[in-house]
């Protein structure tokens, strides 16, 4: 870091190797100010545009990253360590969110005329969304093009500036993000990022310019940040992690269960907040899902078939986890020494009793619990007993019977055969319930997420005799308003 009396730095390294990827500013309250204030007029600018405007240079935008693929890949590679693999197949979802935030918003948040009722009759009733002004993201590293984008994108294609914090790890992804957008939309800073620590998201969020804060990170860090929102009562949606469960009923697919059981749990070095942490499987196939699962497991490698553990300090999370699990239940796969920084092998573990950290707290690495249930339905009662709830996947061959569970899962989403698939859908809602946040991103509630509902309520005619707001109101005009509205609404339903 420089001296106190220039600029102060910091650098971004690959964990992989500890070789500086990048040098960026600190960037303190004053600053953050600054970006505030310019995105200000940019805001009103970019709102002001028609629909169509917006969603043509959004679309660019999305051009623009598609073109420049193989860039945004490798320095997401740099900075996280994970595959360029991993980091393709991240880039291509976040592509396909800027797609359909584009094209999508005018059907979701343009006017619309609602029904005014029949006390209403008289009335012509309108609806829109319109945008809040300056959205600040504070973005995660772990997934550091698709997750904020879940939030850029749709607070712009809701005619929303957007200043940007990305997580000290990742600050060149964050950069090279906004300057391809100012690639389609030179004219204005609507898209601009902010580097530092963690006093810079702190400035941010209590940035009195600001008008909604998108976070996605710790439970911790996400109380802090609603604290500083709370200063200029800034609302909030926050993103905070889970731990996912995984239930494997009686007549699931085993082959496909243990595969995606695996992959939830071991890719991107178990650092994704919606991967697989927990797993509960029906007695009558317990047998042959281990097997599976362990024969699969033994042929994954850390810094071959995932990349190193991105933040230093996470080793001595998953250190701990693995040490409470390994003394408490029965190790399938791994143990201690699986550590290796700054990397991690496959950690599975059976019967660890469901109040210890392993399976209680979020681990954040390549490790799995699992243990043996009488049915779906203890299964869905241990995989509910958690404060966090943002997801979970479960594996049956009865559809009906998949979809009540998934639906009684107290979680925000859920993947039925198939692991972590609702993020690929751009249409879903993602976010959770408890410990793992409130709000969404994506789909229609994540473009309403960044406006402000405008109703509209317009007289087309008076009411003969129907004068109900007004000093000259009768008794007789109330007197037909209630018998009227017990012609509405006084029969019983039987």
């Amino acid at each position: 870091m420089s001296t106190a009396t220039e600029q102060r730095t910091f650098d971004s390294l690959n964990p992989a190797t500890g070789a500086v990827v990048g040098t960026h500013p600190i960037q303190d309250a004053a600053a953050v100010r600054a970006a505030v204030a310019a995105a200000e007029p940019a805001a009103a600018w970019w709102g002001g545009l028609d629909w169509a405007e917006r969603r043509k240079r959004l679309l660019d935008y999305k051009a623009v990253v598609t073109r420049d693929i193989a860039r945004v890949v490798d320095m997401v590679h740099q900075e996280t360590g994970k595959p360029k693999a991993d980091a393709t197949l991240e880039v291509i979802l976040a592509i396909t969110h800027i797609d359909w935030a584009a094209r999508n918003a005018r059907r979701v948040l343009g006017p619309r005329q609602v029904s005014p009722g029949m006390v209403g009759v008289n009335l012509a009733a309108t609806l829109e969304y319109l945008p809040l002004g300056v959205v600040g993201v504070i973005g995660p590293w772990n997934y550091p093009v698709f997750t904020p984008m879940g939030s850029i994108a749709y607070a712009l294609a809701a005619g929303n500036a957007v200043v940007f914090k990305p997580s000290e790890l990742t600050p060149g992804v964050g950069v090279l993000l906004a300057d391809l957008f100012a690639e389609s939309v030179p004219e204005q800073p609507v898209f601009r990022t902010v580097t530092g620590l963690g006093e810079t998201g702190a400035a941010l969020a209590g940035d009195p310019g600001v008008r909604k804060i998108a976070f996605t990170g710790s439970t911790a860090t996400a109380k802090r940040v609603m604290a500083a929102c709370a200063e200029n009562l800034t609302p909030l949606v926050a993103e905070c992690g889970g731990k996912d469960a995984l239930i494997v009923d009686a007549d699931a697919n085993v082959p496909a269960a243990a595969d995606a059981a695996l992959w939830g749990a071991m890719s991107n070095s178990g650092q994704t907040c919606v991967g697989v942490e927990r797993v509960y499987v029906v007695d009558a196939v317990y047998d042959d899902f281990m097997r599976e699962l362990t024969g699969r497991a033994a042929n994954v490698r850390a810094g071959q078939d995932y990349g190193p553990v991105t933040m230093p300090a996470q080793i001595d999370v998953i250190r701990r986890h693995i040490d409470d699990a390994v003394a408490t239940g029965k190790t399938v796969l791994g143990g201690p020494e699986s550590v290796r920084e700054p990397y991690v092998d496959p950690v599975i573990v059976e019967d660890v009793p469901e109040d210890s950290p392993a399976v209680r707290e979020e681990t954040f690495g390549p490790t799995l619990t699992v243990r043996r249930v009488a049915d779906a339905d203890e299964a869905l009662t241990l995989a509910n007993a958690s404060a966090y709830g943002l997801a979970g996947t479960i594996f049956s061959g009865n559809v009906r019977r998949a979809m009540a569970l998934a639906r009684r899962m107290r979680s925000g989403m859920t993947a039925i055969n198939s692991v972590v698939s609702f993020a690929s859908v751009p249409a879903l809602p993602f976010g959770g319930v408890g410990d793992s946040g409130f709000g969404r991103i994506h789909g229609a509630d994540g473009l309403r997420e960044f406006t402000r509902p405008k109703a509209v309520s317009r007289q087309r005619f008076a009411l003969p005799g129907m004068n109900l707001t007004s000093f000259t109101r009768g008794q007789a005009e109330l007197d037909r308003l209630v018998k009227l509205v017990t012609f509405l609404h006084g029969r019983r339903k039987r």
